[in-house]
């Protein structure tokens, strides 16, 4: 075995593997409730309302609810732990689902806005799950452990994009409009998953994490690298939370935006809810499904190189959407690539945060940080309708991935300029921190 296997800065504590497995089993559950608003909560408030315009308002607001959601969820977890925390995000996203269907049966505009805006809080913990994956991690593996629970989600977030049909058809043959379908397999998702996380999340990773830092904590001094992982009284390194901050903001931004009405401008172009499924789903496997690569060039490359690429990888996604939007090919072409950009920011941009947070203060930032992300998503939300009316849907795919491009200088302008938390001390320094 080779000395740097050997380093305590790499060294997994044993119930990091149990812990993992279990947030992989919630988050296969929780992906299928996740990908029910990105699928028909749009063209759900337009059959409602009638108005293209205002088809975006159900992103806006189920993301807003996910900004209060990261928020309290963040609290309970400070206070309680992640297993409270994140068991009762998911059981206030099923009671929101549950109010979605109800909105839907009663034709109740009203009732609709305000429970996707409590589902919102399922959402959140959804994401808010990859912190709890990197709790224990070393920070050479961090990358990796945050990815293998976004990756989880890939199998229930593309299964229930293709079960829009069938859960129609259920939810027809009960009275109920059949865009609420999905909704229904929300329900029973977020449901399931908040009682296997109340049931199975055990030992909590958070607590744990502060357990262990707390007795390291006269010789976390000695180990630059892993300064996030100190005691109790460890600082914040501030610069990091921001750059990962605004890496993930702006990569949620530009992905809501554009996702949100593309099942709307399909559509609009005569193409029916299951095209519109497919693409969603072929979106939201490649929002997820790679992960594991992403966090593997993470850990190896660095988190500054994998959050630059994202740019670029937008703005082929802005291009292709806006160079042939009738064609359903090349919008899932492009929505393939509007997720895997999303992904490279988000795994690269949690790492960051993460690496520059001791345990003790972790859950509050984290949900701090994620309620920014989220009002980024309801501001692409509420903005993307606008935008497609007065100036059509190439317009908005054009300029998301414009707006993308400006991290690119950003990240330039910070290479250098962060504490080297990325590695372990032993490991080979990375090309971002040799610049």
């Amino acid at each position: 075995m080779r000395a740097r296997h050997a380093d305590p800065a790499e060294a997994e504590v044993p119930q990091q593997r149990r812990i993992l497995a279990v947030l992989v089993f919630s988050q296969i559950l929780s992906g299928a409730g996740l990908a029910a608003g990105i699928t028909v909560g749009a063209l759900l408030a337009e059959e409602l309302l009638g108005s293209t315009g205002l088809a975006g308002v159900p992103s806006a607001l189920f993301t807003a609810g996910a900004a209060l959601g990261a928020v309290g969820i963040g609290q309970v977890c400070r206070r309680r732990g992640r297993r409270p925390g994140l068991a009762l995000g998911y059981a206030v996203g099923a009671l929101g689902s549950l109010g979605v269907v109800v909105a839907a049966a009663l034709g109740n505009a009203v009732l609709l806005f305000a429970s996707l805006f409590v589902y919102g809080a399922g959402t959140a913990t959804n994401l808010m799950a990859r912190y709890a994956g990197a709790d224990l991690a070393s920070s050479a593996r961090r990358g990796r452990a945050v990815s293998t629970v976004l990756f989880a989600t890939t199998l229930g977030a593309v299964i229930g994009p293709n079960l829009v049909t069938v859960t129609g058809q259920v939810a027809h043959s009960w009275g109920i409009p059949r865009l609420a379908g999905p909704f229904l397999l929300a329900v029973a998702a977020f449901g399931a998953a908040a009682v296997v996380l109340a049931v199975l999340l055990r030992p909590d990773p958070l607590r744990l994490a502060e357990q262990l830092a707390a007795a390291q904590t006269g010789t976390a001094a000695e180990s630059p690298a892993d300064e996030a992982g100190g005691g109790p009284d460890a600082r914040p390194e501030r610069r990091g939370v921001v750059t990962g901050t605004g890496i993930m903001i702006l990569t949620q931004l530009v992905m809501i935006a554009v996702m949100t009405m593309t099942p709307v401008h399909m559509q609009a172009h005569g193409h029916g809810t299951q095209a519109a499924g497919w693409v969603i789903a072929l979106h939201v496997g490649a929002m997820f499904l790679p992960s594991p690569l992403t966090g593997l060039l993470v850990d190896r490359f660095g988190r500054r190189w994998i959050a630059g690429a994202s740019g670029p990888v937008l703005l082929a996604a802005g291009v292709v959407a806006a160079a042939a939007p009738d064609s359903v090919s090349a919008l899932a072409t492009a929505l393939v690539l509007l997720g895997l950009g999303w992904n490279f920011g988000l795994v690269s941009g949690t790492a960051l945060v993460t690496d520059a947070l001791p345990p003790a203060r972790r859950a509050s930032a984290q949900g701090l940080v994620d309620v920014g992300i989220a009002l980024a998503g309801a501001t692409g939300g509420m903005l993307s309708g606008p935008v497609v009316v007065l100036g059509g849907y190439p317009t908005l795919a054009l300029a998301g991935g414009i707006l993308a491009m400006a991290l690119v200088p950003v990240l330039a302008w910070t290479a250098g300029r962060t504490p080297r938390t990325a590695t372990s001390p032993t490991a080979r320094p990375t090309e971002t921190e040799q610049a």
